[in-house]
């Protein structure tokens, strides 16, 4: 299957190495140049700098082969306007896009995109189902056990409180895919901040999980 991959981040690194693992041909359309060179030096696949919502960048990546589009940016109106183009100017058959705002998704669909998906809905579900936890606990294996989700609560003792995502040390092979805060869950970037009480999402290969752990709360368990 030939992929492309727009969007910049832990994100799209992590799932542009899934693809070329299981031997898809990818693409990877990123804004950022000094990003896309590190993409392009880690990962097997095609890097191109440019705006995945430009025909011309598209055109490069040669979209009128590719199966599958996937957008992924920080920006709703981007992974919408280029899933669009993706299906109307080149004939991809199946478009997949992040909805960062949750009330955008139904929208998306009537746009005619394949799948519309927002983290922070499916994250939300998935707390909302459970309760009754202790401040750390894990939710589930995914993948065959390699990859884990788990939930932490941050407490004024935790050394990333005051910190953006940006200036932690964070192992490779981990991301905090969302934070609750007063009730309201939202996809962090890298300039987010962490406060007391936040509870967030931990998305980890196992053999990174406890360095993860520690950096967020000062604890191991």
């Amino acid at each position: 299957m030939r992929v492309i991959l727009i969007g910049d981040g832990k994100l799209a690194y992590f799932l542009g190495k899934k693809f070329v693992a299981q031997r898809h041909r990818v693409t990877i359309i990123n804004a950022h140049p000094s990003e896309a060179e590190e993409f392009s030096h880690q990962i097997k696949a095609t890097v191109i700098v440019g705006d995945g919502t430009h025909p011309p960048i598209l055109k490069e990546a040669e979209a009128e082969k590719a199966d599958l589009v996937l957008a992924l940016t920080a920006y709703d109106e981007d992974n919408l306007v280029a899933c669009q183009i993706a299906q109307h100017y080149y004939g991809v058959p199946r478009t997949i896009a992040l909805v960062n705002d949750p009330a955008h998704q139904q929208f998306f669909e009537q746009m005619g995109i394949t799948v519309a998906f927002s983290a922070t809905q499916i994250l939300a579900n998935l707390i909302e189902k459970r309760a009754d936890f202790e401040d750390i606990a894990n939710f589930f294996a995914v993948d065959g056990g390699q990859i884990g989700i788990t939930e932490i609560i941050l407490d004024e003792d935790s050394p990333a409180v005051g910190k953006t995502l940006q200036n932690l040390n964070l192992p490779t092979g981990a991301l905090i895919g969302c934070i609750i805060r007063q009730d309201k869950a939202f996809v962090p970037r890298g300039w987010s901040h962490l406060q007391v009480g936040d509870r967030l999402i931990l998305i980890s290969q196992p053999e990174h999980y406890q360095q993860f752990l520690e950096v967020l709360t000062g604890k191991v368990e």
